[in-house]
């Protein structure tokens, strides 16, 4: 497939894109591509930049005749917690031909460099699978549905977004992983099925947690599997809510944390538990990527109000530049590298690009 079909599929829902033409290079798109700075790397001394408190990871990149050379990275801090809400005025951009002995810093206006904020420039998919077992539904249920619908609200774009989907799943004691409502880009539908949750909706009383854990799982691998064909940028969250702890014993604790430990790297789990019955413990081994604890019902939207907000920062996180370099063909391999300061934090990545065949034009 030509990149141009696959640039189609990947960034209509971007907000802010430079076009410069269409390239004929195939390009496989995988997140977080091994090491720190993913096909990145640390820059030149010449610079005299200071430590790497953020971290700009380079997912992929790729240049697009007869000039654009187009970086899709990820920024995070050393923790690997994202960072969102980034603007193009806190990026400086540099670059070095084969005859500078360092870098010069590009000029904005003659480049039509671009720093696209916010953009969702690939797909992510959330499930949130939430407890039903007789627990919840005698003591908590209004304010779990509050909650949920909150959590929606605060997840899901306000207009419809393709790029943006959800599915909603429950559990209780039996041996299944219940649909509520199947993947949707619908906010509205999203909140229908929440509010259609009656108390009398489980069979089973009891808790099937490891199981709701391994199926919902399994579940995401193949929703990110699905939603990366093609070429295309994916990434998927499991949220997970709870009450209390494992107890109809069908799956063990630790085939459930196997599960997560060997999923996808794209795929996020969040944990959220609620009240003095649960383990605090086996949510956070579960709730790898973070996972918050309400100590009664009325703290519940506020813990889900938490985790929505990680889940959209983690999506956020992502960002496509792009530039019109003034290297032309014959020039070779040039380097490049970007540096970000966000409040009194800095950090820098560089990588490289061939100017083969590069020409004025490019807009």
């Amino acid at each position: 497939m030509k990149l141009f079909t696959k640039l189609f599929a990947l960034f209509f829902t971007a907000t802010l894109v430079l076009s410069c033409g269409n390239s004929d290079d195939d390009v496989d798109f995988l997140l977080n591509p091994g090491g720190k700075f993913g096909k990145g790397g640390q820059v030149d001394d010449c610079l005299g930049f200071g430590e790497n408190e953020l971290i700009l990871s380079i997912q992929e990149q790729f240049t697009t005749l007869p000039g654009k050379v187009s970086i899709l990275f990820r920024v995070s801090d050393v923790d690997d917690n994202p960072i969102s809400g980034l603007t193009a005025d806190q990026f400086t951009i540099f670059e070095q031909g084969r005859n500078d002995d360092c870098f010069n810093t590009i000029s904005k206006s003659e480049s039509q460099a671009r720093i696209s904020p916010n953009s969702q420039i690939f797909s992510t998919n959330t499930l949130l699978v939430l407890d039903l077992s007789n627990s919840v539904l005698s003591s908590s249920l209004d304010e779990l549905k509050s909650a949920s619908i909150s959590f929606v609200d605060n997840v899901m774009p306000a207009t419809t977004n393709e790029a943006f989907k959800m599915a909603i799943y429950w559990f209780d004691g039996e041996d299944e992983l219940h649909l509520l409502n199947p993947l949707t880009a619908s906010k509205t539908e999203l909140t229908a099925a929440i509010e259609g949750i009656t108390d009398d909706i489980s069979n089973d009383p009891s808790t099937d947690l490891y199981g709701a854990v391994i199926k919902s799982t399994d579940i995401a691998s193949n929703v990110l599997a699905e939603s990366t064909e093609g070429g295309k940028i994916g990434a998927a969250s499991v949220v997970i809510f709870t009450d209390g702890t494992d107890q109809a014993s069908r799956f063990t604790r630790a085939s459930a944390q196997e599960k997560v430990d060997n999923a996808n790297e794209n795929i996020s789990f969040f944990t959220i538990g609620l009240g003095a019955e649960i383990d605090t413990q086996v949510l956070m081994d579960i709730g790898k990527t973070a996972s918050v604890f309400a100590n009664n019902k009325e703290e519940l939207e506020t813990t889900f109000n938490e985790i929505s907000q990680k889940v959209s920062e983690r999506a956020n996180s992502f960002y496509l530049f792009e530039y019109c370099s003034p290297k032309r063909d014959g020039s070779g391999d040039n380097n490049l590298a970007i540096q970000l300061k966000s409040g009194n934090l800095e950090g820098a990545v560089q990588t490289k690009f061939n100017a083969n065949g590069f020409t004025g034009g490019c807009e």
